[in-house]
C-alpha cells in the first residue's frame, strides 16, 4: 500500500511527532511518504528511517502561499498516485482537500483523519473536510471520540485507536542506568530524594506548575526531599518568577527539549501529566511503560491511560489542594508505591502495545479503499 502522512508543525510537534513516526517504522513493509516542513523535528527524524521517502511541504493559510503549497501537494499526489492519504490536524487536511478537488475519483486517495486534541469539530471548514475529504476518522481516546457527535462527521464510523508506545524502547532502567541519570540531572544519586519526571513539556497549560504549589506546601521534611524534572522548551521568565517566589528553584528542574527523554524517566521516582486538556498523552504511556507510579489530571482522554490507585492515580485538574493531599497519602508509602509501579508496566506492556496499534490503523485504511 502507498501512503502518505501529512503534518504541519514546523518544530517540535510533540505527540503527532511520535505518532507518526510510530506508524512510520511499523509500516515499513509498505510504501510511506511524508510531507512536513523541513524545519520541523518530524522531518529530521524521518529522514533516518529505511524506506521512507519525505519532501517538503508547508501548510500555511495565508492565501500567497496557500495556493503555491496546494499546488505543489497536488502534483505530488497526482504524480505519486497514493492509495492513502492519512492527514493530522485541521491545517494539512485543508490543504489535501484543496489539493484534491477536482481529481478524478480513480486518482483520488482515500483520506484518513486522525484527531489528536479535544478542539470542536463543528465549525464550517470541518464540514467541509467532511464533505470533501474524509472517508474515514481515527480518535486517538474515546473523550475524543466523543466530540464527533453530531458533527458532519458523524457520518462515518469513529475508529477509536489508543496511542502504542515501544514497551521495549520505554523500559524500566538498570539499577546502573537509574544511577547514572540521577547523578547527570540531579548530581548526585541520594536515594532520599523523591523524583517526579515529566516529559510533557513545560507549557502552562500542561499543568505542571500545579505540582509545583502542591510540593512547596508539603510538610518541609517531605517537601525538602522533593525534585520535579520537566523536559520541554524552557518555559517564560514570569514562570521562572512564579517558581522562585515559592523557594523551589533549586528543586524544580529543566533539561530542555530532548531528542531521548529516557533519561528523565529513568531518574524519576513518579511521572505526571496534570494538562489543563489532553487527548491521551504520549508521555503519561512512556512514563507508564518505565515503570513509573505516573499521576493524570482528570481531564480529556488522560484517565483512559490507567486504573486509579492500582496503576496510577488520577487527580482533578488544576486542583493543587487535592493533589497535596494525594501526594502526602502516597509518598510515604514506599511498599505501595512499590506495587503501584508493578502494576503500571503490567499495563503498558497489555495495553500500549506497538503491533497493535499498527494493525488497527492498517484495518482503517482497508476498510476505505
Amino acid at each position: 500500500m502507498k501512503i502518505l502522512f501529512t503534518n504541519f508543525h514546523k518544530r517540535n510537534g510533540g505527540g503527532h511527532v511520535t505518532y507518526i513516526l510510530n506508524l512510520l517504522r511499523q509500516f515499513a513493509d509498505h510504501d510511506c511518504w511524508l510531507a512536513t516542513p523541513g524545519t520541523s523535528r518530524l522531518f529530521r527524524y524521518a529522514h533516518a528511517l529505511d524506506g521512507v521517502t519525505v519532501r517538503e511541504q508547508t501548510f500555511n493559510s495565508r492565501i500567497g502561499k496557500l495556493i503555491p503549497e496546494v499546488r505543489q501537494l497536488r502534483q505530488l499526489i497526482r504524480q505519486e498516485q497514493f492509495d492513502i492519504i492519512h492527514v493530522n490536524a485541521s491545517a494539512d487536511h485543508r490543504h489535501v482537500m484543496l489539493a484534491c478537488l477536482g481529481l478524478p475519483q480513480r486518482q483520488r486517495p482515500r483520506i484518513v483523519l486522525t484527531k489528536h486534541n479535544d478542539h470542536s469539530v463543528h465549525t464550517i471548514g470541518h464540514r467541509l473536510r467532511a464533505w470533501l475529504a474524509t472517508d474515514a476518522v481515527i480518535a486517538v481516546s474515546h473523550y475524543v471520540a466523543g466530540l464527533f457527535a453530531d458533527s458532519a462527521y458523524s457520518c462515518f464510523p469513529i475508529h477509536v485507536i489508543h496511542h502504542g508506545v515501544d514497551v521495549q524502547h520505554f523500559a524500566p532502567p538498570s539499577r546502573a542506568e537509574r544511577s547514572a541519570a540521577r547523578k547527570s540531572l540531579l548530581g548526585a544519586d541520594d536515594p532520599q530524594l523523591i523524583v517526579f519526571g515529566s516529559t510533557g513539556g513545560t507549557d502552562y497549560e500542561k499543568g505542571w506548575l500545579e505540582l509545583v504549589y502542591a510540593v512547596a506546601g508539603l510538610p518541609d521534611a517531605l517537601r525538602r526531599r522533593c525534585r520535579i524534572v520537566v523536559a520541554g522548551d524552557p518555559p517564560p521568565d514570569d514562570i521562572i518568577q512564579s517558581i522562585d517566589g515559592l523557594q523551589m528553584q533549586n528543586q524544580v528542574i529543566f533539561p530542555g527539549l530532548l531528542d531521548d527523554t529516557r533519561p528523565v524517566l529513568a531518574a524519576s521516582d513518579l511521572g505526571f501529566v496534570l494538562s489543563h486538556r489532553e487527548a491521551l498523552s504520549y508521555a503519561a504511556r512512556e512514563s507508564m511503560a518505565c515503570g513509573l507510579p505516573t499521576i493524570v489530571s482528570d481531564t480529556g482522554g488522560l484517565p483512559e491511560n490507567l486504573e486509579h490507585g492500582v496503576s496510577g492515580w488520577v487527580t482533578p485538574t488544576q486542583d493543587v489542594t487535592a493533589l497535596r493531599a494525594l501526594l502526602a497519602k502516597i509518598l510515604p508509602d514506599a511498599p505501595a508505591l512499590a506495587t503501584v509501579a508493578q502494576h503500571t508496566r503490567q499495563r503498558a506492556e497489555v495495553l500500549f502495545n506497538l503491533s497493535v496499534f499498527a494493525n488497527s490503523t492498517m484495518d482503517v485504511y482497508k476498510g476505505v479503499r
